[in-house]
């Protein structure tokens, strides 16, 4: 079969490939995305399907990537209230920071409020609330597609070797490299590496979202529209278990009992887990890689806050594209 040509090729269909793809096709711009793994595959190689997709900012990394993510998000969440994505309220609490200036997106929430020290953690520095969205990908990740589709973007189930044969093979000028933990090797990138994490989904009627961050990373998400939430978590870089472990799953229950005042206390594990949930983050050793390499245009290694920078890594592929296509045009 002779592949078709396009403009761009995006490889990968995690929440990055296909948000760059959004974009992109949005741009006017003739678009195929290549993927091995597309939502609805059951593989912990996968990382999409599984997130608790969380649109809670992080102090650290891009301010900017984050803002203009946000603002796509609450966008969307005006004009298509019924894709997945629903407001939520939120408590943070930090062991690893104090100070409110290092909270960077204090001003982008009308109520966010920092607690007082009689409401924090007993370990807890610094905590604030505030209200934010939350994605249930079950919904959001078919939406992308069927929006990619009806604008004529093809799907191709692929497994790519080579960035620049594929380039080639569907006579684009551009392919932008989405591929998460697939990087390390089509962009012999060493610094990629994988972080496993393992939450589970239980049936709950828990109606916000609590996270600690920095010792024990814990955190409760409802998952919207599902009767449950997810509890967890773990980050464990450069592990490549994908067993379930059953340690693991009561350290996660006792921190979580912990952090809400025993909200779950009555939880069995054994009856009352709906399903074990091991997966692994595309993450990246010096941060998210977004730039380009003659032809490729790397868009990469946001770990597990993928849904909160896709948008604002997908506007920047866009700035890129827009550079190298005016390269294109003026050697016409």
């Amino acid at each position: 079969m002779v592949a078709t040509k396009c403009d761009i090729v995006v490889v990968g269909a995690g929440i990055v490939g296909l948000a760059c793809s959004l974009l992109l096709a949005d741009k006017g711009y003739n678009v195929v995305v290549v993927a091995r793994d597309f939502p609805g595959d059951e593989t912990t190689a996968f990382a999409s399907p599984w997130a608790g997709a969380l649109l809670a900012p992080y102090p650290g990394g891009s301010m900017e990537m984050q803002k203009r993510s946000l603002e796509f998000y609450q966008k969307l969440a005006k004009d298509k209230p019924h894709v997945g994505l629903s407001s939520i309220a939120i408590t943070e609490f930090y062991d690893d920071r104090e100070g409110e200036s290092s909270i960077w997106y204090r001003t982008l929430f009308d109520d966010f409020k920092f607690l007082t020290k009689d409401k924090l953690l007993k370990s807890a520095k610094i905590g604030f609330t505030y209200t934010t969205q939350v994605i249930n990908p079950v919904y959001f990740l078919p939406w992308l597609v069927m929006e990619l589709v009806q604008r004529g973007v093809q799907m191709v189930r692929e497994e790519v070797v080579d960035l620049e044969t594929l380039r080639q093979q569907r006579s684009a000028w551009v392919v932008v490299n989405a591929t998460g933990l697939g990087a390390r090797q089509l962009a012999r990138d060493e610094q990629v590496h994988s972080v496993r994490g393992q939450t589970m989904f239980v049936k709950s009627s828990f109606d916000r979202v609590v996270i600690f961050q920095g010792s024990e990373y814990t955190y409760v998400i409802p998952r919207q529209h599902s009767g449950g939430v997810i509890l967890g978590g773990v980050s464990e870089p450069n592990s490549t278990d994908r067993r379930v472990s059953q340690p693991t799953k009561k350290d996660i229950l006792r921190r979580v009992n912990s952090l809400t005042n025993g909200a779950f206390h009555d939880l069995d594990l054994d009856r009352d887990v709906i399903r074990d949930i091991v997966g692994f983050r595309p993450a990246r050793h010096g941060g998210i890689r977004v730039e380009r390499t003659a032809r490729v245009v790397h868009a990469y290694g946001a770990g597990g806050l993928g849904y909160l920078y896709a948008f604002g890594m997908a506007d920047s592929v866009c700035e890129i594209v827009r550079g190298m296509a005016k390269e294109v045009s003026a050697k016409l």
